[in-house]
């Protein structure tokens, strides 16, 4: 078997920041929201991420987030709807 095939490896070639080939094909995992409790987890879950990636303190403080909306009802984008989860 041939480790180092430039031609096959080319075909793989992508434009990407984090990568310069991508073998696999990514496919999104998308999940149905279909109670009012899986939508509230799977928005906390979004709202907490950049918490997580330690780009703020609190989901509110992340300006590119909904979070800040449903803790004080702030809306710079002028796009944003409620969700009552009921």
């Amino acid at each position: 078997m041939e480790l180092n095939n430039q031609e096959l490896l080319d075909g793989f070639l992508v434009n990407k920041a984090d990568r310069k080939y991508q073998i696999w094909k990514r496919r999104p995992l998308s999940v149905e929201l279909r109670t009012p409790t899986v939508f509230d987890q799977k928005l906390e879950y979004i709202h907490y991420n950049p918490v997580k990636a330690g780009l703020c303190t609190n989901p509110e403080d992340y300006y590119y987030s909904s979070a800040r909306f449903y803790h004080d009802g702030t809306d710079d984008f002028g796009i944003l709807t409620h969700y009552s989860g009921r």
